[in-house]
């Protein structure tokens, strides 16, 4: 696989170079925003509801920002190969910071809803900008470690957020919760605004086509809402879950039309018929399947089966997180030397492994097992989900790179929303739901083993899945020509 020509380029020749390093902690930064504010209201959603009342809405909280993140990725992702990556980024820490402080000055629960929409849209812009970036500016050498890097901010934010949302709450106030974003979004935004620099496209931009950006975030949040609520907010066989899935197969297959007959296409779908990019694709979608999976059910399994406090669940589930950077680091070496799809079928093995070891837990085993089990599959992520994201970067030009960034982290959105509803509802029929909206009762460790060979059945599609990834011996080529 090798890279196409690029349209517009990163001024990479003239002093980007220099100035990576600084970018490169912008990105942190701005990855870091949006990892924070994924876990950070969960240990003070309860002190929120009190001040502000109606408690049944907490949910929304974090549906309404994981809904509207979700579905604009794709958006974002072909307007940053139209209009520039820069464009993009700043314009999602803007509406990331409004919302941020729209969100601390809120004085009810549906106001502070709708503004929590508003930061999903910026964060839906943030996250595959600043993969997308990375990989306009460095090379494939580097990617691996500078995802790494990425990925480790990610890793950290999650364990944090849990603990930071807790001591504000507790000991300051919720809203500080939104207001430490806003010097952190600052920083980035003016780091980025003066190191980061695009060349000019030559020649007219092509249109967007707004109509396809419509019907694709309607059906998609038809889609995305249906899997995040069904079986929550009302029932699977209910009218409104219906009729969710209903709409959302209507616009999609609207949008599937519309694409056919559009010259630029917001998400061509030809892109999947690549080899690579369909097969990236598809593995990203495993990946968010089993990743949530376990960062729902870890903890849940450490409290309710093992007896554990939330401290020591959290540090159970940090093992994945430990080794899924650690692994993304080293994975630069590897691909070098085997190629994309060998270390993606190692990765993928080693995931497996890790989900067999899974199902040897029972009630009488120790915090150290589950730990030492999601290790071994964040080891495996590592190896699976940046080499299957730079083969897909690496196989585009410039001008096609936003948008297959942004199908592979949509892809993962959408396997996570699935990964949700179906172990949910796996959880939910053999198992009695709590007063505080967790599952109890004695058939809890059933549940959870078979939520183990849900996480096994996932993996082994992982594998299949990477397997259908062309034989590759990538070339380290210049990031930008």
């Amino acid at each position: 696989m090798t890279a196409q020509p690029s349209g517009a380029t990163v001024d990479v020749r003239l002093g980007l170079r220099g100035d990576r390093g600084p970018i490169l902690g912008a990105l942190m930064l701005s990855t870091a925003l949006v990892a924070l504010d994924v876990t950070i209201l969960a240990t003070a959603s309860t002190t929120v509801a009190r001040e502000l009342g109606a408690f049944e809405q907490v949910p929304w909280l974090f549906s309404a920002y994981t809904l509207a993140q979700a579905v604009t990725v794709p958006l974002y992702g072909r307007l940053a190969d139209v209009f520039g990556r820069k464009r993009v980024m700043m314009l999602g820490i803007g509406l990331f910071l409004l919302g941020s402080v729209l969100c601390a000055v809120a004085w009810s629960m549906p106001a502070l809803i709708w503004f929590r929409v508003l930061q999903g849209l910026g964060a839906g812009a943030i996250m595959p900008m600043s993969m997308t970036i990375a990989g306009d500016i460095y090379s494939l050498a580097e990617r691996a470690k500078i995802q790494g890097y990425l990925a480790s901010v990610w890793a950290a934010s999650s364990v944090l957020g849990p603990t930071l949302g807790g001591v504000f709450s507790q000991f300051v106030s919720w809203r500080w919760i939104f207001w430490v974003n806003v010097p952190i979004a600052t920083v980035a935004a003016v780091v980025l605004w003066r190191r980061f620099h695009e060349k000019e496209r030559a020649g007219e931009r092509e249109p967007v086509d707004y109509l396809g950006a419509a019907l694709l975030t309607g059906g998609s949040t038809a889609l995305v809402l249906g899997l995040l609520e069904g079986g929550h907010a009302w029932a699977w066989g209910s009218v409104e879950s219906v009729g969710m899935f209903v709409a959302s197969a209507v616009l999609l297959a609207a949008f599937g039309v519309t694409s056919r007959r559009t010259a630029h296409p917001i998400f061509d779908l030809a892109l999947l018929r690549r080899r690579v990019v369909g097969a990236s694709t598809a593995a990203g979608l495993w990946v968010g399947v089993i990743t949530l999976g376990l960062t729902t059910y870890v903890p849940i399994y450490a409290q309710g089966v093992l007896g554990t406090g939330p401290l020591v669940a959290g540090f159970a589930l940090a093992s994945l997180l430990v080794g899924w950077p650690l692994a993304a680091t080293l994975s630069g070496r590897v691909y070098l030397s085997v190629g994309f799809r060998w270390t993606a079928l190692l990765g993928s093995a080693i995931v497996l492994a890790g989900a067999l070891l899974t199902l040897s837990l029972g009630a009488g085993s120790e915090v150290w097992h589950i730990s030492a089990a999601v290790f071994v599959i964040g080891m495996g992520m590592g190896l699976v989900a940046v080499p299957t994201l730079l083969a897909a970067q690496h196989s585009v030009g410039w001008n096609e790179r936003g948008a297959v960034t942004a199908t592979n982290m949509f892809a993962r959105s959408i396997g996570q929303a699935v990964g949700v509803a179906a172990l949910g509802a796996v959880v939910n029929a053999v198992t009695t739901i709590g007063a505080d909206g967790t599952p109890e009762g004695p058939g809890l460790a059933h549940a959870m083993h078979l939520v183990f060979w849900c996480v096994v059945a996932s993996a082994a599609l992982l594998a299949v899945t990477v397997l259908l990834l062309p034989r590759d011996h990538p070339r380290d080529t210049p990031a930008a020509p």
